[in-house]
């Protein structure tokens, strides 16, 4: 009887320690949202993009594969922060414009931007073009089911938009945790400018990623 009560005292200071060690690992990324939500600056909240509660939006489990159909996860980029768009494979200018500013954005970080990764998830099995490829070298692009992808990333409210309008970022721990608005990556200058303003604060932020 003594062996069980101590089998069972010796299996709770088992979980009582991992539990430490997963909020020691998370407390810098806690740290980092509670500056950046938390503690305002006397001017208010100045972020652009919405902030989303991963709690309510975990990656989803999903077939997706790379552009030559070998099985790859939007997990696999854990570790980094991730810009992610989703959207056809028939790239028209406002998808091309996505891509472009998320080039100039991961650029606009300096010697910050190993931090972070561009990845495309396609929602469709076309072929891209050549050229498409070719600017946009160092994006990730991926392949997954569009319904998944629909029904994972959260939209603004009340407003007629999709996914596809939108990128998402998503934290080092494989956390959904912003969506930044229709527009607001794109050719317009001064847009580009506020995003990159809100991943600069949580890159600075952040001591993970």
């Amino acid at each position: 009887m003594d062996s069980d009560v101590e089998k069972t005292s010796k299996q709770q200071r088992g979980r009582w320690k991992l539990f430490a060690v997963l909020a020691v690992c998370a407390a810098p990324l806690i740290a980092s949202y509670f500056t950046y939500y938390v503690i305002k600056p006397k001017g208010g909240v100045t972020n652009f993009g919405a902030l989303i509660d991963p709690r309510q939006y975990p990656i989803p489990a999903m077939a997706s594969t790379t552009l030559d159909g070998k099985p790859a996860k939007l997990e696999d980029f854990k570790g980094k922060w991730i810009m992610l768009k989703v959207g056809p494979s028939d790239c028209q200018q406002e998808c091309q414009d996505q891509l472009f500013a998320m080039r100039q954005l991961r650029t606009m970080q300096g010697k910050e931007m190993e931090r972070i990764e561009r990845v495309w998830m396609i929602t469709d099995d076309q072929p891209l073009e050549t050229m498409l490829l070719r600017v946009n070298d160092g994006t990730r692009m991926l392949r997954a089911p569009a319904a998944v992808l629909e029904k994972w990333l959260p939209l603004e409210e009340g407003a007629a938009d999709r996914a596809s309008d939108h990128v998402y970022l998503i934290d080092p721990l494989g956390n959904l945790m912003m969506r930044f608005p229709k527009g607001a990556v794109s050719s317009d200058i001064e847009k580009v400018k506020r995003v990159h303003k809100d991943i600069a604060k949580l890159l600075k932020a952040s001591a993970i990623g």
